[in-house]
């Protein structure tokens, strides 16, 4: 039985994403900065689903979890690093773009932390026969859907968000050039406008519930062996870097 963790899967898109892979016949372990928020979603979720505490901007937490899922089970299969955050959303100085505790804040964790976790638990990846890498990053952080003025989000500044992800899928394209010898994959994957509480100035607005999202993040955690590493996608297909 394969294995899947999923960071901040106590709730929306993670959580989503956490019960299609364990109604697949996964094993999932539902990573969460609060353990009792994790451990109520994993017993919600059924199917052998377990929790860890887990902090993305905490690296003893990020150590701490490895060392209890390299305990529990010796290998990891899947690893969707879906924890994330648009502090953005909310700024109520919209004029004020380039904010140097922003971007601190935002890179903590939707760079470092996704950073971290590949350190620590890439060795469990190895163990597996077929390991999947799910980078969850977002259509705004690709540099061509940046200058496009056709684009729905052209208008939309919020540099920290947008910036974050775009290096985020830079990490996507190093790592599977590094892994390219080994049957790990990794994809970057945009799930399109969720309503989840990373954007909840008009919340209401978004079309697609987390569960609509969560399809192609699952796709992507669950590649054939001659599928492509190193891509970006979302439901409709390929996304321009």
């Amino acid at each position: 039985m394969k294995t899947a963790l999923i960071t901040g899967a106590n709730r929306g898109l993670g959580r989503a994403v956490a019960q299609q892979l364990a109604e697949q016949g996964m094993t999932v372990i539902v990573a969460a900065r609060n353990a009792a928020a994790g451990e109520t979603a994993a017993q919600h979720i059924g199917h052998g689903a377990v929790s860890v505490q887990l902090d993305v901007t905490d690296s003893a937490s990020i150590a701490a979890a490895a060392e209890q899922v390299t305990r529990s089970h010796g290998a990891l299969d899947v690893l969707v690093n879906n924890a994330g955050i648009l502090p953005e959303a909310t700024n109520t100085d919209p004029a004020e773009e380039v904010d140097l505790e922003m971007f601190r804040r935002t890179y903590a964790t939707n760079l470092l932390g996704p950073v971290g976790v590949l350190e620590a638990f890439l060795p469990l990846l190895r163990n597996s026969p077929a390991g999947r890498i799910v980078n969850v990053t977002s259509t705004m952080g690709s540099l061509t859907d940046q200058i496009d003025p056709d684009s729905p989000y052209y208008s939309m500044a919020l540099p920290a968000y947008r910036s974050s992800k775009a290096a985020l899928n830079n990490v996507t394209i190093a790592l599977a050039k590094q892994l390219a010898a080994t049957s790990i994959k990794v994809t970057s994957v945009c799930p399109g406008f969720v309503q989840t509480d990373l954007t909840p100035i008009n919340h209401e607005q978004a079309p697609l519930t987390a569960a609509q999202a969560a399809a192609p993040i699952v796709t992507a955690a669950t590649l054939p062996a001659g599928a492509a590493s190193g891509t970006f996608i979302d439901a409709a297909g390929p996304v321009a870097w």
